[in-house]
């Protein structure tokens, strides 16, 4: 249950020219964001309101690995406030042009009650930027805790150097039962060394106030 403020495609892409331009002692960066509500997978994390979130990251070669943390709000008996994420890869490109990433995702929840939050993602995306500016990607992420795949696709297209609209959909399968499919449309414009995103979620979720249609404003700013 995390927030990545870029959809699919641009961050693939970005992590992608990360790692191809890392030196031979490898490349670290930071990040912040704050945002009206922590979505993720198209449900608010966050219990509808603001939450910040920050990160890590360390690039050499092909090779990435980081951590990312965020202010939580389940309203569950839990009640962690926290969510903690670790995860570390590949990502290259191929001759085609068609970038990948393949990796291993931890998410933590370090001051919940119940240790069964905690879950491994096994991830695996490809992404292609053509030079009129359209980029597409697609990712799959099977949890191998709890044996339920996410898969989605996006696209976006950068419009100026600053910027970018893009659009996304994915569909959760649980082991259990539930599954869901989401979707985003949203804008990002970067000034100033920031990025400004606007964002439309909605879900096909019946009767949960979290998963219901939201517009989200998220701030962030690498480092």
């Amino acid at each position: 249950m995390r927030m990545k403020f870029l959809q699919a495609g641009v961050a693939l892409a970005a992590m992608v020219a990360a790692a191809g331009t890392a030196s031979a002692q490898g490349e670290f960066s930071g990040n912040v964001a704050l945002t009206s509500d922590y979505v993720w997978r198209g449900v608010s994390q966050s219990g509808g309101d603001m939450a910040i979130s920050g990160g890590f990251d360390y690039t050499n070669g092909m090779f990435y690995a980081g951590t990312w943390a965020s202010s939580i709000d389940f309203d569950s008996g839990s009640d962690p406030n926290v969510e903690l994420d670790f995860y570390g890869g590949l990502a290259g490109e191929f001759a085609s042009g068609i970038s990948w990433d393949v990796g291993l995702l931890y998410y933590t929840y370090p001051d919940s009650e119940d240790d069964d939050l905690d879950f491994l993602e096994i991830k695996g995306a490809l992404g292609y930027s053509f030079d009129s500016g359209l980029s597409i990607g697609g990712e799959a992420y099977y949890d191998l805790d709890n044996e339920n795949l996410y898969v989605a696709a996006s696209a976006g297209y950068s419009l100026t150097d600053a910027f970018s609209v893009d659009g996304s959909v994915g569909n959760y399968q649980f082991d259990a039962g539930g599954d869901y499919t989401n979707w985003s449309l949203g804008g990002t414009y970067s000034a100033a060394g920031f990025d400004f995103d606007l964002r439309y979620w909605d879900t096909d979720i019946d009767g949960s106030d979290l998963a219901d249609e939201r517009v989200v404003f998220t701030i962030a700013r690498s480092m």
